[in-house]
């Protein structure tokens, strides 16, 4: 049984921590990094970039995209808020 101060299993540390040193938190770079030790890194890269940048969206489609990541306390934030929030969730 792992304690509570024990990392997530990775497959790909060194991704992993990189991530980490750029500001993302455990559990989105624990997600990346086995994504990419699962399907290759160049594979993740080809995927990512589909969606428009946060800066282009309404207040709703942010509002909506908080919801979809259930992220709390997001409903009475301005657009600049939002995309903070959800950058660094």
């Amino acid at each position: 049984m792992a304690s509570k101060d024990s990392q997530p299993q990775l497959k790909d540390r060194e991704l992993y921590e990189e991530l980490r040193e750029k500001g993302d938190s455990k559990e989105k770079a624990a997600r990346i990094s086995n994504a990419a030790a699962n399907r290759g890194r160049s594979n993740i890269a080809k995927s990512g970039g589909q969606s428009s940048s946060y800066e282009e969206r309404t207040v709703d489609d942010l509002k909506k995209r908080a919801k979809e990541l259930d992220l709390r306390g997001y409903s009475k934030l301005n657009k600049g808020e939002l995309i903070e929030k959800l950058r660094n969730h």
